[in-house]
C-alpha cells in the first residue's frame, strides 16, 4: 500500500507533468496560428511608420514583437525590434534604443536575410556614436561591414565608420574612406549620401586647414543639396560653411550660420539647432549673444522634455503590451486547468480530486501573493525615484537655469572671461540634463549585468577624463545576489558623478577583486580631493554609504586636499 504522503506528491507530479505536455502542445499550435497575426500587425505598423505616426507604429510592432516566436520566425522578431529601436532612436530615446535592440541579439545565429543583422548592428553602433562610445560605434559598424550583404550596404557601412572617425578627430583617417566612396556610382546617384559624403570631406579638410580643398567638397556638396531640395541637408552644409569662413570671414560665417539656422528650424530639428547656436554664441557679443543665450537655454529645456515624454510614452507602450500578455497567459493557463478539472471528475478517484483541488489554490494563492507583493514593491520603488529625479530637477537642473540666465543679462558678455564662463554654464547645463537622464535608467541584473555595467563606465570616459577598469571580469557575477548587483551599479555610478561633478578628475581607476567570501572594490581618482574631516558624506556620498550598508558591506573613505580621492568597499558573496 502507498502511503499517504507519497501518493499525494506522486498525484502532484502527474497533474503538473500534464500540465507541462498541454502546454508545448498549445505551444506548438499557437506558433503556426500566431504566424498570420504577426504579419497582419508588422503590416498596420509599416503603413503607420510611412506614415510618420511613429507612437501608433511602435504600439503595433510591440504587439507583434510579443506574440512572434524568436526562434521559429526570428526574422519578423528581430525586423520588428529593428523598426522599434529606431523609431526610439528617432525621438533621442538612445538608452531605450539600445535596450530594446539588444533582445535581438541572442536571435541573430537563427535569422535567414543577413539584411535584418545589419540593421542591427547599424543601430547599435548610431547608438553608441550618439553617447560618444566611439570604440562600439566603430565595433558594430565594422561587424555590419563584414556581413554577407549587398553592396550598398557595405558602403553605408564605410561611411558610418567614416562619420564615427570624424568624431573623434581623426580627419586623415576619415578622408582614406570617404575619398573612394564619393568615387562610387552608386553612391553619386544617392543624392542624399553623395550631398553628405561631400560636406563631410570638406568638413574634414577644414580641420586639417587645407581651405581650398575644403571650399571645393563644400561648394560641391552645397550644388547637389540645392538641386535635389535637402533642406535638412542644406542646414548642414550652412553649417560647414560657416565654420569654415569663422576665422578668415566672420561676416559670410555669421551669413551661413542664419541660413543654417533657418534651415533646421524649418524641420523643427532641435538637436542640429542647439549645436548650431553654439556656434552662433561663440561668434556673437552684447544683444545678440544674449538672445542665442536664452534660446538655447528654452531649446534645453525643451528637448529634455520632448525626450523624456518620448521615452515614458514608449515604456508605457511596452509595459501594456506585456501587462495584456501576461493577462492572455493566466486566461489560458485557468482554460486548462478547467478542462483538467472536467476530466478528473470522471475519475472517481475523491483523493486525487481533492489533490488537485489543494494545489489549485495552493499554487494561485501563491501566485497572486507574489503579484501583489512585486506590484507595491515597484509602486514604490517609482515613487522614491519620481521624488527623487523632481528634487535633483529642482535643486540642480532649475537653479542652473535661472542662474545661467540672471548671468547673461546682468554681466558684460563682450568681456572675453564672461563670455567663457557662459559658455561653460550652458554646457554644463546640457550635460547635466542627460546624466539625470541615464541615472535613472533600469537595470539589468541578468546575464548581461556585465556588459551594462560596463556600458556605464566607459559612459563617462571623455576626451578630459580616463577610466580605467581591472579585474571586473574576473568575478562570476552570475553568482551575485540581484539587489548586491544593482546596489553596486548606482555606487559606482554615484561616485562617477560625484566625480565628475566636483573633483577636476582626469584619470579614475576602479579595481575589482574577489576573496574567499567577499567583493573587495578599490575606487581611486586623481582629483582635487578633499579634507576627509569636514566632508561630512555630502554630494551624494551619503548615498553611497546607505547603500553600501544595505547590503551588509563596509566603506572607506580617504582623501586629502590636492591628493585625489579613494573609496575602498567590501561585501559579502552571501
Amino acid at each position: 500500500m502507498i502511503p499517504p504522503k507519497l501518493r499525494a506528491s506522486l498525484y502532484i507530479v502527474t497533474f503538473l507533468f500534464f500540465l507541462s505536455c498541454q502546454k508545448k502542445d498549445n505551444d506548438l499550435n499557437n506558433s503556426k496560428n500566431n504566424e498570420a497575426e504577426v504579419e497582419k500587425l508588422i503590416t498596420i505598423a509599416n503603413t503607420f511608420f510611412q506614415n510618420k505616426k511613429l507612437d501608433s507604429s511602435f504600439y503595433y510592432y510591440n504587439k507583434a514583437k510579443f506574440i512572434c516566436n524568436p526562434i521559429t520566425d526570428s526574422d519578423h522578431y528581430v525586423s520588428t525590434l529593428n523598426r522599434m529601436a529606431t523609431i526610439q532612436q528617432s525621438r533621442g530615446d538612445f538608452a531605450g534604443s539600445e535596450s530594446t535592440i539588444t533582445e535581438a541579439l541572442p536571435y541573430l545565429k537563427y535569422v535567414k536575410n543577413n539584411l535584418h543583422v545589419w540593421n542591427t548592428y547599424t543601430t547599435l553602433g548610431t547608438n553608441y556614436l550618439n553617447i560618444y562610445d566611439y570604440k562600439n560605434a566603430i565595433l558594430y559598424h565594422q561587424k555590419a561591414l563584414q556581413l554577407n550583404t549587398s553592396n550598398w550596404k557595405k558602403l553605408n557601412a564605410k561611411n558610418n565608420i567614416a562619420v564615427v572617425l570624424t568624431h573623434e578627430e581623426r580627419y586623415n583617417e576619415a578622408l582614406e574612406i570617404f575619398l573612394p566612396l564619393a568615387t562610387e556610382k552608386e553612391v553619386i546617384k544617392n543624392s542624399s549620401l553623395y550631398g553628405s559624403l561631400l560636406d563631410n570631406i570638406g568638413l574634414c579638410y577644414t580641420k586639417l586647414n587645407e581651405t581650398q580643398m575644403a571650399f571645393q567638397y563644400l561648394n560641391k556638396g552645397l550644388e547637389v543639396r540645392q538641386k535635389s531640395n535637402d533642406i535638412k541637408g542644406l542646414g548642414k552644409t550652412y553649417a560647414n560653411f560657416a565654420e569654415f569662413y569663422e576665422k578668415s570671414n566672420p561676416y559670410l560665417a555669421k551669413k551661413y550660420m542664419l541660413l543654417s539656422y533657418k534651415s533646421f528650424n524649418s524641420v523643427k530639428d532641435l538637436e542640429a539647432r542647439l549645436t548650431l547656436l553654439k556656434l552662433m554664441i561663440r561668434n556673437s557679443s552684447n544683444q545678440e549673444l544674449k538672445k542665442y543665450s536664452t534660446t538655447y537655454v528654452q531649446l534645453v529645456d525643451s528637448l529634455f522634455e520632448i525626450r523624456q515624454k518620448a521615452k515614458n510614452e514608449f515604456a508605457k507602450i511596452k509595459y501594456d503590451s506585456k501587462k495584456e500578455k501576461d493577462e492572455n497567459l493566466k486566461l489560458r493557463t485557468h482554460k486548462v486547468q478547467n478542462e483538467l478539472q472536467l476530466e478528473k471528475q470522471k475519475n472517481k478517484n475523491i483523493i486525487s480530486y481533492i489533490i488537485i483541488i489543494l494545489s489549485l489554490s495552493l499554487l494561485l494563492t501563491l501566485y497572486f501573493y507574489l503579484i501583489s507583493k512585486g506590484n507595491k514593491e515597484k509602486i514604490e520603488a517609482t515613487y522614491k525615484s519620481e521624488t527623487r529625479i523632481a528634487k535633483k530637477l529642482h535643486d540642480e537642473l532649475a537653479n542652473d537655469i535661472y542662474h545661467t540666465m540672471a548671468f547673461a543679462e546682468n554681466k558684460n558678455l563682450s568681456i572675453t572671461e564672461n563670455k567663457e564662463q557662459l559658455l561653460n554654464s550652458l554646457d554644463a547645463i546640457y550635460s547635466r540634463t542627460r546624466d539625470i537622464s541615464k541615472e535613472n535608467n533600469p537595470i539589468v541584473s541578468n546575464e548581461n549585468y556585465i556588459l551594462y555595467l560596463k556600458e556605464m563606465l566607459s559612459g563617462f570616459n571623455t576626451f578630459d577624463i580616463s577610466i580605467i577598469l581591472n579585474g571586473l571580469d574576473s568575478i562570476n557575477w552570475n553568482d551575485i545576489e540581484r539587489n548586491k548587483k544593482i546596489t553596486i551599479y548606482r555606487v559606482l555610478q554615484e561616485l562617477l558623478v560625484n566625480m565628475k561633478k566636483h573633483s577636476n578628475a582626469t584619470l579614475v581607476e576602479i579595481t575589482f577583486k574577489k576573496s574567499e567570501k567577499n567583493i573587495e572594490i578599490n575606487y581611486t581618482d586623481n582629483g582635487k580631493g578633499a579634507d576627509i574631516n569636514e566632508m561630512t558624506l555630502k554630494n551624494g556620498l551619503h548615498n553611497v554609504e546607505t547603500r553600501i550598508l544595505s547590503i551588509k558591506g563596509r566603506i572607506d573613505i580617504d582623501s586629502a586636499p590636492d591628493k585625489g580621492f579613494k573609496v575602498f568597499i567590501k561585501f559579502p558573496l552571501t
